[in-house]
């Protein structure tokens, strides 16, 4: 039964007008584990708004940290691009895992992705990472990690193998995802002072996307003199300059003053 409103005016179809919409500037597709707590909110401090979009999906995966478990997230990873804006273009496909993607391998994370998108540009927490020294002019790394020794082993040899040298390296020892999220920004503060006094170092990294680290990353900075970077604040970065952004970040590390080095 319908009913009327007095004195009800329908105005019809109106013009509007169309502009780039939330992505005007870059679309970024993140690939953010099923666990993960802290990667979302890493890349809303680090991000500019303006015109730059990011578009989430999640990919399952466990709560223990092990090589077994990494190895099984890489044939979910093109079921979970494919569910990042079909149709739309995207600049930049992210994949937000640190070890599974020193695991496996960036190639393999990277032809996984580009079965769904073909030619897209790709970055990866290691990826960025290496772009990130390469930036900062920086060869002998302090690495942090929340992980336990089999997963730890992996990292080290990965980043030593690809042209990085691991001058210093410490770990908090956790296995489930959840407790790396919950690490707080004062024990990374403090590691990050630990790893900054052991030896010469040319800047510190600390790995996993599960870690905090961008609200008090130039703090981290001014105390121990180095660049600070970590795989979400890298990554960031690398997808900002993938997508040709440029901008500088304010308080955000001397990483987001740089430009990406071809």
């Amino acid at each position: 039964m319908s009913t009327t409103v007095e004195d009800f005016v329908d105005v019809g179809t109106l013009d509007c007008a169309l502009d780039g919409g939330a992505s005007s500037r870059a679309a970024i597709g993140l690939i953010v584990l099923a666990t993960d707590q802290t990667m979302e909110l890493e890349f809303r401090t680090l991000v500019p708004t303006d015109g730059v979009a990011l578009y989430c999906t999640r990919v399952l995966n466990d709560v223990e940290i092990t090589p077994d478990t990494l190895r099984a997230i890489v044939p979910r990873i093109a079921p979970a691009t494919e569910l990042i804006m079909p149709g739309s273009p995207l600049d930049v496909v992210a994949f937000g895992c640190t070890s599974a993607t020193m695991t496996m391998g960036e190639d393999a994370i990277f032809a996984e992705i580009r079965k769904v998108r073909q030619g897209v540009a790709c970055t990866t927490p290691v990826t960025a990472a290496f772009a990130a020294f390469k930036a900062l002019g920086a060869r002998r790394i302090g690495v942090l990690t929340p992980y336990e020794p089999s997963v730890n082993a992996i990292v080290r040899d990965y980043l030593n193998q690809h042209g990085a040298e691991v001058a210093a390296f410490g770990t908090f020892n956790k296995i489930d995802d959840r407790e790396a999220a919950r690490i707080t920004l004062d024990s990374v503060a403090e590691g990050v002072a630990t790893l900054a006094a052991a030896t010469e170092l040319d800047a510190v990294f600390v790995s996993c996307t599960s870690i905090r680290l961008s609200e008090r990353v130039a703090e981290m900075e001014e105390a121990t003199g180095l660049p600070v970077t970590s795989s979400d604040h890298a990554m960031a970065w690398h997808c900002l300059r993938l997508a040709g952004i440029d901008d500088i970040v304010q308080d955000a590390g001397r990483l987001f003053t740089l430009r990406a080095v071809d």
